[in-house]
This record gives C-alpha cells, structure tokens and sequence, in this order.
C-alpha cells in the first residue's frame, strides 16, 4: 500500500482514501463455491486537497475505474476507508454509511462518464436529462428547474435551445457537455471523470479538456481525474497517482513526475508518449511479458515481472514507499539509485 502525503495545512482535505480494497470473487463448480478473487484495487490511499486535480493513470485493467467506482459507492467496497469532508465540516466515511444515508453524499460528489453514447438516457430530452437530478432532490417548479438547466448549459458551451432535443441530435463531444452539465446540476464538491474524453475524436478532447479546466478553476471543483492518457493528465491535474495491477506505484506533483519519474513503470508509460517534434528522437522503454492476472498477482513488487531493473529482493518483498513523509511517494526497491528518462 502506498500513502499520499498530507495536504498542506493551508488546504483542507475533501476525500481522504485509506487501503482501498476490492477483491470480486472467482466461483467454479456445480455449487459456485469461491475458488478465489480478483484484486481489481489491492489497498489503494490517497488525498486531494480541496480545488485540486488529481490524475489516476494506468493500463487497461489496472483497477482505476474500480477506485473511482468504490468512491461513489456505485460498488461496494471489500475493506478501507473513504473519508469524505462535508460542507459543514464534518467528516464521514462513505464505505461504512447505509445505503439509505448516500443520498446526501451524492449531492456534492457527482460522476462523468466514459462513453458520452451510453450514459444518456436517448429516450429523454436534455432538459429532463440535466433536471433529473434537481427534480429528484426535491426542485418540482418546472420553470425554476427549466432556468437553471439553461444556466448549466451555457455554462458548458451549449445553447439553451437545445433543452429539447433528445441525445441522438448530439455530437460526441456535445453529448458529454450535457453529462457534465448533469454532473454540475447540484453544485457538487468532487467530480470524478472517468476516462471522459478517450471516446471522442482528438480535436474535442482539447475542447472538453479545457472546458473542465476552466470549470475547476472557475467552480473551485475538486476533480479526480482518471485515464490512461498521460498527455491528458498533464494538461489538466496538479498531482499523478500511477497504478499497476491495483496499487499506487508511484505519487507525485504532475511536472516533477513528468520531469524525473522514479518508477520504471512510470518511465515506460512516459516513454510511450507521442513527441509533437518530428526532430525528436526519444527511446521508447518496452516492458517485456504480458500484464500478470489480477487474480493470482505475482509476489513482492507486482512490476518485477517485466521491470528490466528488477533485482532478488523485488520478487519476495513487497516495497514500501519511499522517501517516507515527503510530498513525492514511489515504491520500488532501487528508487533510490535508479537515473531514469523523463519528459523535459
């Protein structure tokens, strides 16, 4: 497990992740008798600090969406911790609260969607789509409801004409300014955007990451921002946590991470990342073997089997972080001595 380091004291915590978990058991017989678990998040801690962006990035598979998921409690999670900062002040812990209770938590922590072509209802028209949820928390004036959908809208770039149109009438990236409309509806504190722009086309992701750029900036959100897009990440969040098979390998502030990753899997990830000038030459890092099964992880460091700089004690022992108490975390046994290639 590898701990982010405490927020500055100038800055309240909003989420507070401590050892994460979430294991979805394997069943096999006549009787479906667990056999054993997948360890889609493998003891997971971080913190964001109120109005910052935190990236979560990593391969397909490697447990992001999962964390996100366990936040919101869209699935409950195996055991940790998720301590959440009320606007009052008081704190809670969204995985012990009843399901009757999540409703108050849902107010002030909203979701944006991957695909901008499955999280809208077609059936429905952008004024019930982005008044849905201020019907459901208790707005019934139609007129009031109206007002503020068409606020929303042109606060992400819409025309307020467009209230009655259904979703097919959209483009993609227009249909995920009407899902982070809805998100926005009732002033939440936390957005978590999962992968919200991998399915577009590369000229609306610059247009949706902007929009959510100046949103944070322009709302005070704090935004947990989740892809495997390293130049997205770059663009939008403050701090990076990398994740490989559901642990946090390596935490720092985004351009120190870019700059001088301590990780190998970090310097590989970045190595992969396309160079606008065609004058450059970067190597690319390639990590040999295949991803290893979530559900029979190998022992001590996860990465060892296809970490090139893996030595003896990386196969039996787990690292810890390292430098403890620091505002850069990385687990990996050779941190320390290893000289590895970033993006300037």
């Amino acid at each position: 497990m590898i701990s982010s380091p405490k927020a500055d004291r100038n800055e309240l915590t909003l989420l507070d992740v401590r050892g994460l978990k979430k294991h979805f058991p394997v069943r096999s017989g006549f009787l479906k008798r667990e056999v054993g678990a997948v360890r889609a998040v493998d003891g997971v801690s971080f913190r964001i600090a109120n109005g910052q962006t935190m990236g979560l990035v990593g391969e397909s598979g490697c447990g992001k969406t999962t964390v996100a998921r366990c936040i919101l409690r869209a699935v409950d999670p195996t055991s940790g911790e998720v301590f959440f900062r009320m606007r009052n002040g008081d704190t809670v812990d969204i995985v012990a609260m009843p399901a009757r209770q999540l409703r108050s938590i849902r107010r002030d922590v909203q979701m944006v969607f991957q695909n901008p072509f499955t999280s809208l209802n077609p059936r429905m028209t952008v004024m019930d789509i982005v008044g849905e949820p201020l019907l459901v928390n208790g707005m019934r004036d139609r007129k009031a409801r109206a007002d503020r959908v068409a606020e929303l809208l042109r606060l992400v770039g819409l025309r307020t004409e467009y209230m009655r149109r259904f979703p097919h009438a959209f483009s993609g990236g227009q249909r995920q300014r009407i899902g982070i409309a809805r998100a926005l509806a009732l002033h939440p504190r936390l957005l978590v955007a999962d992968e919200p722009v991998s399915a577009l086309d590369v000229s609306v992701q610059a247009q949706i990451l902007n929009l959510t750029k100046e949103l944070q900036e322009r709302l005070r959100l704090t935004v947990l921002f989740v892809s495997h897009d390293l130049s997205v990440i770059r663009h939008v969040c403050d701090h990076v946590a990398v994740m490989y098979l559901g642990r946090i390998v390596e935490y720092a502030a985004t351009d120190e991470l870019f700059r001088a990753p301590r990780h190998p899997y970090t310097a590989a990830l970045l190595s992969a990342v396309p160079d606008p000038d065609p004058r450059s030459r970067g190597r690319i890092v390639v990590t040999e073997g295949e991803v290893p099964s979530p559900a029979d992880p190998p022992p001590g460091c996860h990465f060892h089997p296809r970490c090139p700089h893996a030595v003896a004690r990386c196969r039996t022992e787990t690292p810890m972080p390292w430098p403890p108490d620091t505002g850069r975390l990385v687990a990996c046994h050779r941190a320390g001595d290893l000289k590895l290639e970033g993006i300037e």
